[in-house]
């Protein structure tokens, strides 16, 4: 009798064991308060047993989707969804075990990612970030969009690609928004006013990271250029290793040493900062999300890779790329930072990502040498950042065909004599500055010596020249880690730095 009933244990333990690893479950993803994009294929996916049966109904229409499990228990399944409103679903899913998704939106969906300046929350935290942005206290107190949604990934790395995050779908509101990444934040807002159907913003940043840490392995292991990042990965972990080998044998000593009660030593053990590798990004914090139908991506990063601006211009447009090949969604938009002004801070890294604009299909990039701050890497304005990286989705994605979205950028250059003339796309409504002279502007002959110019305005063109010039050959603008351009186009939008003597863009006259 004593053995049946152990047998009868046996077997209810058993069963619920089963039960429970024949649950079906669902990506961090894929949950309450979701905005699904609309009018797209869509996908839903997760875990299940094998070749389990799943059903889901659709909250929107009469359909009812059947999915079979594969023989290891995945599964995945795409779908239409309607136009965006303020109307909210739910989803069932019915297998073993049944799943209400609840207040589930239909809307545009954007990821947002990069580095500490995409990061920055809206509000003030203690420990890093103390300030908040510009009027934060009123900000976070105006932050009530239910149809605005929040998704924050959790900081992770890992060497192999993940299949899930951490995180979970958010009502933005005062409470939601304080840690929420600001630039993301005021992006989403200014689409929703303009567009007036919900929005969803997955928040996907990590500070102090390189693209390379965002950039899938292959992509950096296939092109001989991106080699050399891979050999300074290795070479770190070797130094590293070595440290902790060296920490654990002073440990081992020190425990003899306070064994016989002599002086114990101060070792620290050595601190290994896992988001700095390459490709540990993209594996655990990009790679869980590719299932996911995105409108856009928006990009704040460049700061880590500045002393290596040169490979960036390769680097950048390989990292959106791999991004674009996994999503399987063809070439998205996206839209991208010029990092500000920052004693930190050097040119080329702001060359490398005007460059961008040209090798990164259905790209754009927002200029900030009017919003930066040399003493701090973080400025605090970050409503102008958001606002900016609106304007280029509502002209570019969301088709308001009018709206100037760009400053200036410079396109070609004409000499005349001893005078330099400057040409610019986004300048048809004309060009002009603040204060009483154009500043920032440089001019040099075949010497390649730099000497401050005079600049003026001539419609929608610069003049630019220097009784030191008699030939002139190139010209300079805002050229230096903490320019003060004020140069705009006539929608108050600032212009980009660049140099001519890079882009070679000369016709003698």
């Amino acid at each position: 009798m004593i053995y049946s009933k152990k047998i009868l244990l046996l077997f209810l333990v058993l069963s619920v064991k089963l039960s429970v690893s024949a649950q079906v479950k669902l990506p961090a993803l894929v949950g309450d308060n979701m905005v699904l994009q609309q009018n797209a294929k869509v996908n839903l996916w997760g875990w299940a047993s094998p070749n389990e049966k799943i059903n889901i109904s659709l909250g929107w229409s009469n359909e009812t989707v059947e999915i079979t499990a594969d023989a290891e228990g995945n599964w995945k399944t795409a779908f239409s969804t309607p136009n965006g409103s303020e109307k909210a679903y739910d989803i069932t899913i019915n297998a073993s075990n049944k799943i209400l998704l609840k207040n589930i939106l239909i809307g545009e969906v954007w990821l947002c990612s990069g580095q500490s300046n995409m990061f920055f929350p809206v509000g003030r935290e203690e420990g890093t970030w103390k300030t908040g942005v510009k009027n934060y206290e009123e900000e976070v107190k105006n932050a009530s969009y239910p149809n605005i949604r929040l998704f924050t990934v959790a900081l992770n790395a890992a060497q192999k690609p993940l299949e899930d995050v951490t995180g979970n779908w958010k009502v933005c509101s005062p409470e939601t928004i304080k840690t929420f990444s600001a630039v993301a934040y005021f992006f989403g807002r200014d689409l929703y006013q303009k567009l007036n159907v919900p929005i969803g913003l997955i928040s996907t940043s990590w500070g102090g990271t390189k693209a390379e840490a965002w950039t899938a392995q292959h992509i950096l292991e296939d092109d001989v250029a991106f080699l050399p990042i891979l050999q300074e990965d290795a070479k770190n972990e070797k130094i590293y290793q070595e440290k902790l080998e060296a920490y654990y044998l002073a440990l081992t000593n020190e425990k003899i040493a306070s064994a016989a009660n002599a002086p114990k030593g101060q070792l620290k053990k050595p601190k290994k900062e896992p988001n700095k590798t390459s490709y540990v990004l993209y594996n655990a914090m990009l790679h869980p999300l590719v299932n996911y139908t995105i409108k856009g991506a928006i990009w704040y990063q460049g700061e880590s890779n500045s002393g290596k601006a040169y490979l960036y211009r390769s680097l950048f447009p390989a990292m959106v790329k791999s991004w674009r090949d996994e999503w399987k969604q063809g070439e998205f938009p996206f839209y991208y930072v010029q990092i500000t002004p920052h004693k930190g801070q050097n040119a080329e890294i702001r060359e490398a990502q005007l460059m961008s604009l040209k090798t990164i299909p259905n790209s754009g990039m927002v200029v900030t040498t009017d919003v930066g701050d040399a003493q701090n890497i973080h400025p605090i304005d970050k409503q102008t950042v958001g606002y900016r990286l609106a304007l280029l989705a509502r002209a570019k994605t969301y088709g308001e065909n009018k709206l100037v979205f760009s400053g200036p950028i410079f396109n070609t250059m004409k000499i005349k004599k001893q005078k330099a003339q400057l040409f610019f796309d986004y300048a048809n409504s004309g060009l002009k500055k603040t204060g009483d002279v154009l500043k920032e502007f440089e001019i040099a002959g075949e010497d390649q010596i730099f000497y401050p110019a005079d600049a003026k305005i001539d419609g929608k063109t610069i003049v630019v020249s220097s009784s030191k010039v008699k030939e002139p050959v190139a010209v300079r603008f805002a050229w230096k880690a903490v320019p003060e351009p004020n140069l705009f186009n006539n929608e108050n939008l600032p212009a980009s730095p660049f140099r001519t003597d890079n882009w070679m863009l000369t016709e003698k006259k």
